[in-house]
C-alpha cells in the first residue's frame, strides 16, 4: 500500500498545559493514508499508553476514540479501517487510514499518556482527502487528416497519427541530382517536351540545307544553258 503524504506541515501551540503539535496531511481517494505521530523512548520504562480520536484533543482521553494501545499492542480498535503499522515499543504510533475516502478529511487527535500532570503529549493532525486529478496533456505526437477529393470512388476521411524522430542536419537524406542542374535548364528541357514543334531542330536543318542545294543546282544549269545559247 502507498502512504499518500502528499504534503505534510508541522505546527506547534504553546499554552499553560500540555504542548500541541499537529500536522497537515494531504492523500488521494483510495490510497492508504498515514497520520505521523511519535514519542520518545529511551528505555521500556518510556513506553506508554496512547489513543487515537476524532476531532481536537479534548482535556484527557480521545474523543470518538478509532484506537487504544497499551504501549506494546493495540487493545482497542473501533474501526478496521484504521491501523497501527509503525513499532510501537519504539514510539512509533502513525496512523494509517486504509483506502482513505473524502469522508475521513478532518482533524484527528494522537494523544500519548504521560504520567504526571498535564504531561501528556497531544497533537492534531488536519487530514485533507482529495479525488486522484487525471492528466489530459496531450501525447507528443503530430496528426495528420486526408479527406478523399469529391467525387472519388472512396469519401470516407480518415486520420494518420505519426510520432516524428528527430533528424540532426548530418543525418537529413541527401537527394540524388536530377537530370538538370539548375532551374533554367529543368524549364528548357520542360518546354521542349511541351512544344513537339522545337522537337527535332536537326531533322529541319538537314531539310533546308536540301532545299538550298537544289536551288543552287538549278540556277547553275540555267547559266549553264545560257552559256552555251549564246556561244
Amino acid at each position: 500500500h502507498l502512504h499518500a503524504l502528499c504534503s505534510t506541515t508541522t505546527f506547534v501551540f504553546s499554552s499553560t498545559g500540555p504542548t500541541v503539535s499537529g500536522s497537515l496531511v494531504k492523500g488521494n481517494v483510495g490510497q492508504d493514508v498515514t497520520v505521523p505521530c511519535f514519542y520518545r523512548v529511551r528505555n521500556t520504562q518510556d513506553i506508554t499508553s496512547m489513543c487515537w480520536g476524532r476531532g481536537s484533543c479534548p482535556a484527557s482521553k480521545c474523543n470518538r476514540v478509532l484506537i487504544w494501545t497499551d504501549g506494546w499492542k493495540v487493545t482497542e480498535r473501533y474501526n478496521s479501517k484504521y491501523v497501527l503499522k509503525g513499532n510501537l515499543p519504539m514510539g512509533d504510533v502513525s496512523l494509517t487510514i486504509v483506502n482513505a475516502e473524502e469522508a475521513d478529511s478532518g482533524t484527528y487527535c494522537c494523544r500519548v499518556e504521560i504520567s504526571g500532570w498535564f504531561n501528556d503529549e497531544i497533537s492534531n493532525h488536519k487530514v485533507v482527502i482529495e479525488k486522484a486529478r487525471i492528466s489530459t496533456a496531450s501525447p507528443h505526437t503530430y496528426t495528420s487528416e486526408q479527406t478523399s477529393a469529391p467525387g472519388s470512388t472512396d469519401e470516407s476521411s480518415f486520420t494518420i497519427t505519426r510520432t516524428w524522430p528527430s533528424v540532426s542536419a548530418t543525418e537529413a537524406p541527401q537527394t540524388a541530382p536530377g537530370p538538370c542542374s539548375n532551374a533554367s535548364d529543368c524549364s528548357g528541357v520542360t518546354s521542349n517536351l511541351q512544344n513537339p514543334s522545337v522537337s527535332r531542330p536537326t531533322q529541319q536543318y538537314s531539310e533546308n540545307w536540301l532545299y538550298i542545294g537544289i536551288g543552287l543546282s538549278v540556277v547553275l544549269l540555267a547559266i549553264l544553258f545560257l552559256a552555251l545559247f549564246l556561244t
